[in-house]
């Protein structure tokens, strides 16, 4: 049995991200890991596993924040070289990009993120 925060043998990482990224359960991949927009389950509604333990932090905000800053960034340096700069030309695409782009990858960042904290075996909470 392997102990808190060593990875299972049995658990591949690459196919649990890939069920979290669709929001499913990393361990059956047919049950909803989100209870709402991002409201997690605590167990799995199909086969059980208790989900409620992984807990991404401050590590969802900041995955969301580099991409976010990374695709803007693009955009304002593709504006910039092929000369469409003008201020209101950066307020009618950047403001509306900053606001739909987070609310776009929020949700499968989040559980790709639980779906690697649980092939890991990264949980917040003490196994007794």
């Amino acid at each position: 049995m392997s102990r808190p925060g060593e990875p299972n043998a049995s658990k591949n990482a690459w196919r649990a991200i890939k069920a979290g990224l669709r929001g499913r359960c990393p361990r059956c991949e047919k049950g909803d890991l989100f209870a709402g927009f991002l409201r997690q389950v605590e167990h799995c509604p199909v086969c059980g596993e208790h989900l409620g333990r992984y807990n991404v932090g401050l590590l969802l905000p900041f995955i969301v924040i580099t991409i976010v800053a990374h695709v803007i960034i693009f955009v304002m340096l593709d504006m910039e070289l092929n000369r469409r700069a003008s201020p209101l030309i950066y307020l009618s695409v950047l403001v509306p990009m900053s606001i739909v782009v987070p609310l776009l990858i929020i949700r499968p960042a989040k559980g790709g993120l639980i779906g690697f904290l649980w092939a890991r075996g990264l949980s917040d909470e003490l196994d007794r």
